[in-house]
């Protein structure tokens, strides 16, 4: 599952340093929705790219994940919060 996939992730990458510079935030939107960013610098991912993903069905209805300046961006409708953090699971563990 996508939730303990992101705490698993999260704490892989905290060493003393990381997680106080660096990190991962779930946020609302005001239409309404979510808003995920996870930080990638000094990441094993903070080099790699990801083909952006979007999807439009209507205004209550939408997803967009992208990786941006090392980090991955991924909003959506308010049902939205695990399609964008299976999103993020799909592409960190990807073979590259």
């Amino acid at each position: 599952m996508s939730f303990v996939f992101i705490q698993s992730w999260f704490q892989r990458q905290c060493d003393g340093y990381w997680e106080h510079a660096h990190g991962v935030t779930i946020e609302t939107l005001d239409q309404p929705g979510w808003l995920v960013t996870i930080d990638l610098q000094e990441t094993a991912l903070q080099d790699e790219t990801m083909e952006p993903f979007q999807r439009e069905n209507s205004d209550k209805d939408w997803i967009d994940c992208e990786v941006f300046n090392q980090q991955f961006r991924g909003q959506g409708d308010i049902s939205k919060l695990g399609e964008i953090l299976q999103t993020f699971q799909e592409w960190a563990t990807k073979e590259r």
